[in-house]
């Protein structure tokens, strides 16, 4: 059996990273989320760019000659499906942005509870990935917490859903993008999320910000918390199925409503506390199978080694 400890970690990570982003993007609440949204756009794509010319050329030179040697109808399907993966993302990041900042925190972070089960269920009836008794079981939990926690307003809930429908489906399209490397893909998605919203941004961009705490949050947000974290979970795509990386994202809330409890402070109720406890359970249900295997796995190597 193959061994997919680096790529679950690698899900880990993206996730947890994720799950402190509220910090930046608060100490940014005085600028428009749209205004945010451009210049992470733009500092990130500077910075992937950067890192392709200086260390990744040969990675990048094997991709093109990759896609050159494909047939016209492969070319169009994969150009296609970054465009629309594109989109799905640049959708999302405004959405989360707007919602942090213009909404409520509590919003943004209850969609990455409802993004999993989409990824789930999406990666079920569309990319036919097999979910087992157990993995069920957990997603069954999962749903329980939810609706334990999504009693409050309706207009949060919408934004929630919204979220996590545009990322769910972005993962869920991500699966389908094969045979090139990860971080290149990410370089050309990056590209085309710029020429999108390069018209907007010259149409309506106000004066470009002057304050050195503005540029420290956005090149924290286009380092730590966009680039990274995206790598991440592409990566991880490679060794797991979306629905497990989807699961995985519920530990995006709860380090968010840690983070907006002892960092923001904000209130909690122990309501709210039993229900996160049951959404962590059903993490590590969902991917018990995948962690047994991996710490079996080792566990014979050292044996085998101590022989």
């Amino acid at each position: 059996m193959k061994n997919q400890a680096k790529y679950l970690l690698a899900a880990f990570l993206s996730v947890a990273i994720w799950g402190f982003f509220s910090i930046p993007l608060r100490h940014l609440q005085a600028y428009p989320s749209e205004e945010i949204l451009y210049y992470r756009i733009f500092m990130s794509l500077g910075l992937i760019w950067a890192c392709i010319f200086l260390f990744r050329r040969k990675h990048f030179r094997n991709d093109l000659n990759h896609l050159k040697s494909l047939n016209r109808a492969l070319q169009v399907k994969f150009i296609g499906q970054i465009i629309v993966a594109t989109i799905l993302l640049t959708l999302n990041w405004y959405t989360f942005i707007y919602a942090v900042n213009h909404v409520s925190l509590k919003s943004a972070a209850f969609a990455y509870m409802v993004c999993p089960l989409i990824t789930a269920f999406g990666g079920f009836l569309i990319l036919k990935e097999s979910l087992s008794k157990l993995q069920l079981v957990a997603l069954c939990i999962a749903l329980a917490s939810i609706i334990m926690l999504g009693t409050g307003s309706l207009i949060d809930v919408l934004w929630s859903v919204l979220i996590a429908a545009l990322y769910a489906f972005y993962l869920i399209l991500q699966k389908q993008i094969v045979g090139f490397d990860k971080f290149n893909v990410l370089a050309l998605q990056i590209s085309i999320a710029v020429l999108l919203m390069l018209p907007f941004y010259m149409y309506s961009h106000a004066e470009v910000p002057v304050s050195f705490d503005f540029w420290l949050n956005i090149g924290l947000i286009a380092i730590l918390f966009t680039i990274i974290p995206l790598f991440l979970s592409l990566y991880a795509l490679i060794g797991i199925p979306s629905s497990t990386l989807g699961i995985i994202i519920y530990l995006n809330p709860i380090i968010a409503f840690t983070v907006a409890i002892f960092y923001f402070g904000e209130k909690i109720s122990f309501y709210q506390v039993v229900a996160y406890s049951f959404l962590l359970f059903a993490v590590f249900l969902f991917n018990w199978n995948l962690i047994a295997n991996n710490l079996g796995m080792n566990r014979n190597k050292k044996k085998i080694a101590a022989e």
